[in-house]
């Protein structure tokens, strides 16, 4: 999922404050950029929304089982978080205590092309976001 290109997606998401859940579609952009880290810029555009929610991500400190996470979007700001990694799931969560915002994003491998994804988000206001959906490399469907 970190070679760079396009990846596609599909879900629903729920918040909290709504009782239904809302399709979603979504577009990774992945680039490599020196030494060895990797940024991914996410679009999410859910239906009956307006505005297309942008997220933008840094993965660097890439080891065999762990990476480190920036990411920055214009709701919450910078912030950083750690990641997981082995050859069937790619995840990662954010706990940043002085913004009371702390979630998880994971990537279930299917095939080299598709992933399984869920990902939970909360805030100290307690909105809070649940995502489940699919992501798949543009390449392969068009």
């Amino acid at each position: 999922m970190f070679t760079p290109g396009k990846w596609l997606g599909e879900g629903k998401i729920r918040l909290n404050m709504v009782t239904e859940e809302l399709p979603f579609f979504t577009r990774w952009t992945i680039s490599a950029i020196e030494d060895g880290e990797i940024e991914c810029i996410q679009e999410i555009q859910v239906k009956g929304l307006s505005e297309v929610m942008m997220n933008h991500f840094f993965i660097s400190k890439i080891l065999p089982n762990s990476f480190s996470v920036f990411m920055e979007n214009h709701a919450i700001g910078k912030v950083n978080g750690t990641g997981i990694i082995n050859e069937s799931l790619i995840g990662w969560e954010f706990r940043v205590n002085e913004l009371g915002f702390e979630g998880f994003e994971y990537y279930q491998k299917q095939s080299e092309d598709e992933y399984l994804m869920r990902g939970e988000f909360a805030t100290i206001d307690q909105l809070g976001t649940e995502i489940r959906g699919k992501i798949w490399k543009q390449s392969h469907r068009a």
